[in-house]
């Protein structure tokens, strides 16, 4: 494999110059630098990224921590996060949490093993004090999808609350008084939240949720598929479902028709989070946007940001983003 001394010994340059060049530098001729890059192409040589980092004490790399990597919820994220990685000509690092404090805490250990200054961190499990003392730690450390107020200034997060209510103003205004909520029983804040934001828009417009009608189960399409029969087992009737995401939606969709339902002529159907998926679905899924690309993003800048020390924000600022609808196909009026 090539070094920076065989460069330096073609090209006729100190290795200090080939240094110059590689990480581009001042004080060298621009006839110079081309024989350098001319040398490097011919060779074959490639700078090693962490060799480059000792030298100049600027990281290469972007990390970032998600639960899992299946799921295109969190590949968008990871992609936000690479996006800004590609515009600062660095690699990004990704590491898995798995919905796991053990597993969350190895894998942001992993990413300060690697000497990664700059990552996006998506924690569910860790607790506050644990990711306060960890925010102290590491200046380049921005969480996703989580606020702590101490730390809110290093917290990019959604306000799910705000999204259960505006599910609830869609159905209402759709004059849908029969609600059912499929929800999910993973162990995190965001289905309790958007299922109490809309149960208070709910009783602000003097309307009141079936406990009955509210039903758990894992958050994938055969998770809401379940969910379904659990409703239909019950023989309460509803006109309108709101689901904790798309893939439980479409889910839930899937199993109203297997029972002989029309979304949404019988039971109008919304979703959270408007992933891919919720657009090519039949019928195509009335949904709550999720910005999170755009959330991730802006996680990352504020990650390099911190790095560079780079005061862009004040301590009691907050980032925090709200869902938008997106009116499809699987809700419509009540039929009288």
């Amino acid at each position: 494999m090539s070094t920076i001394k065989d460069v330096a010994k073609i090209a006729e340059v100190s290795i200090a110059t080939v240094s110059r060049v590689v990480n581009n530098g001042p004080k060298v001729g621009e006839k110079t630098r081309n024989k350098v890059l001319k040398v490097m192409a011919d060779i074959g040589y490639k700078p090693n990224a962490n060799a480059r980092a000792l030298v100049t004490q600027k990281n290469t790399t972007i990390g970032v921590v998600i639960p899992d990597l299946t799921d295109p919820f969190f590949a968008s994220l990871a992609n936000g996060v690479e996006k800004i990685a590609r515009q600062n000509n660095m690699q990004l690092l990704l590491s898995t949490g798995q919905v796991s404090a053990d597993s969350e805490r190895r894998a942001i250990n992993l990413l300060l093993e690697r000497q990664c200054d700059a990552f996006v961190v998506h924690s569910k499990k860790l607790a506050d004090e644990e990711l306060i003392s960890l925010a102290q730690q590491a200046p380049g450390l921005i969480l996703i999808d989580r606020f702590i107020e101490a730390i809110q200034h290093r917290c990019v997060w959604l306000d799910n609350f705000e999204g259960g209510g505006i599910a609830a103003r869609h159905l209402l205004s759709l004059q849908h008084t029969q609600l059912a909520c499929v929800t999910s029983h993973y162990s995190i804040d965001d289905p309790s939240l958007r299922l109490q934001g809309f149960s208070a828009e709910l009783a602000r417009q003097d309307k009141q949720m079936v406990p009955e009608l509210i039903v758990d189960a894992e958050p994938n399409q055969q998770g809401g598929e379940l969910a379904t029969q659990k409703l239909l087992s019950k023989h309460i009737p509803f006109s309108a479902v709101f689901v904790y995401n798309d893939a439980m939606a479409i889910g839930v969709i899937s199993a109203l028709e297997d029972n002989g339902f029309r979304v949404p002529q019988d039971v109008s159907v919304i979703g959270f989070d408007d992933v891919l998926l919720s657009r090519y679905s039949r019928p195509k899924l009335t949904t709550l946007h999720y910005p999170i690309e755009e959330m991730a993003e802006k996680a990352a800048q504020l990650a390099l940001a911190n790095c560079e020390q780079v005061s862009i924000h004040q301590s009691s600022e907050t980032f925090k983003y709200l869902p938008r609808l997106v009116k499809r196909e699987s809700t419509s009026a009540l039929s009288l």
